[in-house]
This record gives structure tokens, sequence and C-alpha cells, in this order.
């Protein structure tokens, strides 16, 4: 019998939430079998299975937020007690790799897991008493059980006093334990009236004498918990906002010329399997203004009392999604052509909008776009994303009326906004870039002859 306990999967992961078993009680798994889905700070992960069995217990249910280190699955290899997963990377990483041959390169397979405790970072809490029951060895109940009430000698065969149960090993699913957790209820002093003796809503409302609880559409109000990408985000946003000095500049720019250019680009054939849009020609003209103005792309080291210089621009884009706002980057942005970078954005958008962005997509930006214009939106003050000293925020595209050679005719412009540290980008330097950006988006082959 083997646990698998929670991994670290990247950058110093706490806790996860478990979104979606892939497996149940009794089902045969092997290794590198997908089991779970988890939510961390920053993306939805699939974790693998380490090694081949029988699934004996779910020791998490979905929805629950779980520390790095606590067992989450138990599995029978057949093999008798064994250590954790997470206390033996090294031989878990070993056997993965003699036992299944490694995939093509394009095709994507979940994080390798196992690897991210280390020995003894997590001690393991006293168990508590719990029931033996027929069929599994966790004193976790599974679907076929005998119902709760049966004495431990019976389900056993033998004699002896059960032990109290847990709630673990009490039949309940997620919502009613939740439902129970607010009302203050024991499950493992209740009995099920539902199948197999599962305890129901009605048990838990029972139980207090509660009235039936009123839907959520019914209330005035609605709670959501903060956990996941929101609660990181929401930590980081302020962390930022209060550590950073943020200055925010604006500027309105005739982006006639930079849409007719994007028209353009899409009847050519070098731009015929990627999606053209204005985003693509202000992300071009953001690159070739940070490399004009290196500061911009730079951060304020606390700890050494130092301003970095970064020579690579990892270029982030802010996306909304369901699960919050996420902040994927192209890696070395700066060396892609104009079709490359037009398809590495496609890229990072499917891949966002489909919730597969994983914790490395985010890891190391140097500078970020926030796109506000999709919205309908003209501008906003952004908030620097933390380890970044400048974010510049892309309003949309409208008709408005503008000077041209002495006449007022109608143009379409847009606003623009940066925000910057400024510990590290002064107001100069804050006003070059932008003017610089402006410039090239007002007279897109400006690009050619700056970059």
């Amino acid at each position: 019998m083997k646990e698998f306990r929670l991994p670290d999967v990247g950058e110093g992961l706490t806790e996860a939430e478990i979104v979606r078993w892939h497996v149940k009680v009794g089902d045969p798994v092997k290794i590198n079998q997908t089991i779970v889905e988890i939510e961390t700070a920053k993306a939805v992960v699939e974790l693998p299975c380490p090694f081949e069995g029988v699934v004996a217990a779910l020791m998490v249910d979905e929805g629950e937020t779980v520390d790095v280190g606590k067992p989450i699955i138990s599995v029978d290899d057949g093999a008798g007690p064994g250590a954790p997963v997470a206390e033996r990377p090294a031989a878990l990483a070993d056997a993965a790799a003699d036992m299944v041959p490694a995939p093509p390169a394009e095709v994507r397979q979940p994080v390798l897991v196992g690897y991210g405790v280390k020995p003894g970072a997590a001690k393991r809490r006293p168990r508590k008493p719990s029931v033996s029951f027929a069929g599994t060895a966790t004193g976790l109940r599974s679907p076929e059980v005998v119902p709760p009430g049966v004495p431990s000698a019976v389900r056993e065969g033998g004699g002896g006093t059960a032990a109290p149960p847990t709630s673990a090993a009490v039949l309940a699913k997620p919502p009613v334990r939740k439902l129970a957790r607010d009302l203050g209820v024991d499950l493992t002093a209740l009995t099920g009236t539902g199948p197999h003796g599962s305890i129901t809503r009605d048990d838990v409302q029972a139980a207090v004498g509660a009235a039936p609880v009123v839907t959520r559409e019914a209330e005035d109000e609605e709670r959501i918990p903060i956990r996941g990408v929101r609660k990181a985000t929401a930590q980081a946003m302020v962390a930022s906002a209060f550590t950073a000095p943020h200055v925010t500049e604006f500027l309105q720019v005739d982006m006639t010329e930079t849409m007719d250019a994007v028209r353009r680009l899409r009847e050519l054939p070098d731009f015929a399997e990627v999606r053209v849009s204005p985003l693509l020609l202000v992300a071009k003209a953001v690159l070739v203004a940070a490399r004009r103005h290196p500061m911009i792309n730079s951060v304020w080291d606390e700890a050494r009392q130092e301003i970095v210089v970064k020579h690579r621009v990892n270029l982030g884009i802010a996306a909304a999604t369901p699960r919050g706002l996420l902040v994927p980057n192209v890696k070395d942005a700066h060396l892609l052509s104009l079709p490359a970078l037009a398809g590495a954005l496609g890229a990072l958008a499917e891949t966002a909008r489909a919730g597969r962005t994983q914790p490395a997509d985010m890891a190391g930006g140097t500078i970020t776009i926030t796109n506000v214009g999709v919205f309908g939106v003209d501008t906003g003050t952004p908030i620097l994303n933390p380890g970044e000293s400048a974010i510049l925020a892309f309003g949309q595209v409208r008709d408005m009326p503008w000077v041209v050679d002495g006449q007022v005719v109608p143009r379409k412009v847009c606003t623009l906004a940066v925000s910057f540290d400024h510990r590290v980008v002064d107001g100069e330097i804050g006003s070059l870039f932008l003017r610089d950006v402006g410039a090239m988006l007002e007279d897109p082959l400006r690009m050619l002859a700056w970059g």
C-alpha cells in the first residue's frame, strides 16, 4: 500500500485545491496515468500516478484545499506498506523513466510528480483512530462497503469494539460535507438515510433542527471563496501596489495607419496561419521601445539594493479567464519575427482560454501589456505585475475627431497608459518609452527604422 502526498509542482507551492478526480476507489491505475487535477495559485495542473496498482482510497474531496505534503490518495500496489511517494523523489523519477517510453516533444504530458517535497519538509500529523472496513486498508469507506452502524466485528468477521469513525470515513458528498462544516455538525454522529447509508443534506439539517437551506439563487448575496488564482492575484496586487511606487502616464494615439497595416498584413501569405490583430503591432512597438529604453525592462532588487537590467524580454499578456487574471508571457519575444510573434501570441491566448496555462508559462516575465480595449474600455491605471517595472494598458480603438493638417477629420484613435516603478524608471524614461510606442503606432514604418 502506498500513499501519494501532494507535491510542490513548482515555485514554492504551499497548498492547492483538488479540482477533479479522474479515478475512483477500485480503479486500476498505471504509472503516469492522470489521476487528479489540482489548482495552484497560478494554474490548473494534472498530476499523474507515480506507481501502478488499484486505488484504495481518495483521501481528499473535490473542492478541498490541501497543504503540500498531505496524503491525497492511497494505491494498493500489492507490495504491502511502503514509504509515501513524496519521500523518495529520485526513485520515482527513475522508475517512471525506465517504465514509460518518452513521449514525442509536441505531446503535452502531465507534470511528473513526487519531486517537489523535500525529505522531512512536511511532518505527518498523528492519525486519528479509524474503523477498518472490508475492501480497504486505510480506514476510508468505498461505495460498496456495509452501511454505517454495523459493528466492526460484523464487518471484519471477528470480535472487538469498533473505534470511533472519522469524518473522512463517513459516506457523504462534498456539498453535504461543506453544509455540515458550515452548520457545525459532526458527520460521525449521524446515521445516514441516503443510498448505502450515505448522509444527505436533510440528515445534516435535521441534526440541528434547521429549516431547509435556501438556494443561492434565492439569496440576497453570494459568497465566493478566495483561493487559487484569484487569491494569488489579490496578494500579488496588494504587494505590488504597496511596495512599488506607481506612476501612470497617458497618451492618445492616432491608430489609423496601424489599422491599415493590420489589414494589409492579414493579406500576406506569411500571416495566413496566424491571427493578426492590433495587439500584434502594439506588442512589437513595446519590444522596440524597450530595446531603446532598457531601464523599462528592469527590476528593483530590494534584498541586494540593486537595479537588475534584463537583456531578455519575456513579454507578458494579461488574460482574463474564468479562473481569474493570468499573465503568461512569450519567452524571448524580442528575438521573434513578426509572424512568429503573432503565432506565439495566438498560442498563448488559446492556451489561456482552454485553462491549460502552466506555472512555467507565467514565470520570468519582464514587461506586460494589458489589452483593456477588448472590454470596450478607453484606458486604466494598471498595477505592475510583481517582479516587473512597467505595464502598458492598450485601450479600445474607436472613431474620434482628430486634427490632421489643420483640418478636423475622423480617425482611429486609442489611449495608451503606462504604469512604472518610479524607483527604477524616472519620469523622463517613462515618458520617452510611451512617446516611442505611440509614434510607432501612428507610423508603423518607424518599427522598421528603429527595430
